[in-house]
Formats: C-alpha cells, sequence, structure tokens
C-alpha cells in the first residue's frame, strides 16, 4: 500500500494561512486537493498514479489525519473541522471558498517554478469545484472537477450551484471560451452532487467534458475508484500540460505563458 513516507513534506503560506503540503515527481505541476476525511490511502494511490505517468503532484492537506483510511469517524472529525473553519463554504450561494484564495497561490507558486502551459489541478467532493474557482485567477490549464459536492446539495438552488461568486464564474466562461476545457467526473446517481452537470453544461458549453457512470456511488478517483475515470484524467493531465508543453528555454519566464494573463 502506498505510503506518505516518500512524499516530501513542507507548507505553503499565503494571507497568513498555512496548510502543509505534500510532493512527489517530476514533470509538469499537478495539485491534487483531497477530499473528506482527508489524504486517505484511496487519494494517495491516486495521487501516486499520477506521479507514475511524470508529473510533480503538490497535495495539500486541509483537514483530517494524513494517511488515516476513509471511515466514518474520520468523516466525522473532518466534516466538524470544515464547519468550524472560515476557509470553507457549506452552505453559501454563488460565493467561492476563501480557501481558493489560497489554492491559487499555491498554483501561482508551482508555475513559477515549473514552467509551462500551466498547471493541472483536481478537486474532489467538498473540493470538486475548488479546481473551477483556481481557474478563475490562477495558470491552470488542466481542471478537473470530480463529483462537485459544495454548497451542500440542500433544495435546489444549492443543488444546482457551482460554488463561485458571480465575477469568478464570468472568468471562468470566458477562459473556457477561449479554449481551457474542463474535464467532469460523477456516478450519475451521486445525491451530492445535485445538478451540478447541467449548470457545467449550461455555463461551459462543449468545453465541459463530463465522464459520467452509472450508479449511486460517489468517490470516483477514490474510495469507489472507477480506472476508466482514472485513465481520463490521467490523459487529460499529459493533454495539455505535456502536448501543449513547447522545448523548454532554461532563461524563459513561465510568467510569460500564464493562461491567466
Amino acid at each position: 500500500m502506498s505510503s506518505l513516507d516518500s512524499w516530501a513534506l513542507g507548507s505553503h503560506t499565503a494571507a497568513g494561512v498555512t496548510h502543509p503540503i505534500y510532493r512527489k515527481g517530476s514533470g509538469p505541476g499537478v495539485i491534487v486537493i483531497h477530499e473528506i476525511p482527508g489524504i486517505t490511502p484511496a487519494v494517495l494511490g491516486f495521487a501516486e498514479d499520477v506521479v507514475a505517468r511524470g508529473f510533480t503532484v503538490v497535495m495539500p492537506s486541509l483537514f483530517g489525519h494524513p494517511g488515516a483510511p476513509a471511515t466514518v469517524l474520520e468523516s466525522v472529525r473532518s466534516i466538524a473541522g470544515v464547519c468550524m473553519s472560515r476557509e470553507f463554504t457549506l452552505f453559501a450561494l454563488a460565493r467561492t471558498a476563501p480557501l481558493a484564495t489560497w489554492l491559487r497561490t499555491l498554483a501561482r507558486e508551482l508555475h513559477m517554478e515549473l514552467g509551462g502551459p500551466g498547471v493541472g489541478a483536481v478537486g474532489m467532493c467538498l473540493t470538486g469545484g475548488y479546481a473551477l474557482a483556481m481557474l478563475a485567477d490562477a495558470p491552470i490549464a488542466a481542471p478537473v472537477v470530480a463529483q462537485p459536492a459544495s454548497p451542500a446539495p440542500v433544495g435546489r438552488a444549492r443543488g444546482a450551484d457551482l460554488g463561485l461568486s458571480p465575477d469568478d464564474l464570468e472568468s471562468v466562461r470566458s477562459k473556457v471560451a477561449a479554449g481551457c476545457q474542463v474535464l467532469g467526473l460523477r456516478y450519475v446517481d451521486d445525491p451530492a452532487v445535485g445538478t451540478r452537470f447541467d449548470t457545467l453544461r449550461r455555463e461551459l458549453g462543449a468545453n465541459f467534458i463530463a465522464v459520467e457512470f452509472p450508479g449511486r456511488k460517489h468517490a470516483t478517483l477514490t474510495e469507489h475508484r472507477q480506472q476508466e475515470g482514472v485513465d481520463r484524467v490521467l490523459g487529460f493531465f499529459e493533454e495539455k500540460l505535456k502536448a501543449a508543453t513547447p522545448d523548454a528555454d532554461p532563461d524563459s519566464d513561465p510568467r510569460a505563458s500564464d493562461p491567466a494573463d
């Protein structure tokens, strides 16, 4: 079983907020944002797959106990912590979570270091929509939205909401209209996702690529892993982050190709 022992532990601070980060691999950068209850063995297994395909993976630890299994107790503890934190927005409509600002700075820093067309980002469940929030104001070239479940789908409006402020939604629309594709994954009968895929199709049009599986399960890349979904994500990262990468000039400034500009 995969272990965090082979990952380099560091931290990232922005606007006075610090979270641990785990890093491994080489190649273009990908930020893997874990789901509840935290960096479980299944989340780590997915991240190892990304590393093995030739990417530098950075995993922030935002809540929970890194490496702990996805038990009911761990999930309850994580949810309690999230509810008490001001970094998350579980019920607010048309609002971007404050944590997105922190994640954007992490993406900018990684892109400044590694260069290339941009950074990949995958969010899951509670953090599923954060890849979109990062796209709004960071150099994200390969956003992946896995079973987005925030805000909590209590009522029709929340079940359809993308967790983005109006300004951020407009920025995402503009970048997608300019050619940035968004990959989304879900089980079609997953109640946590609500009707967000309908919203994504309406707002993003043909550049939203939906990968959908039958059933009422939830975690497409981890606890209820679908290998087809994992393969689609890995292929998406290769297409957007490797195939688009020109021959590197060691003296070039990666900001010159920043898709957020």
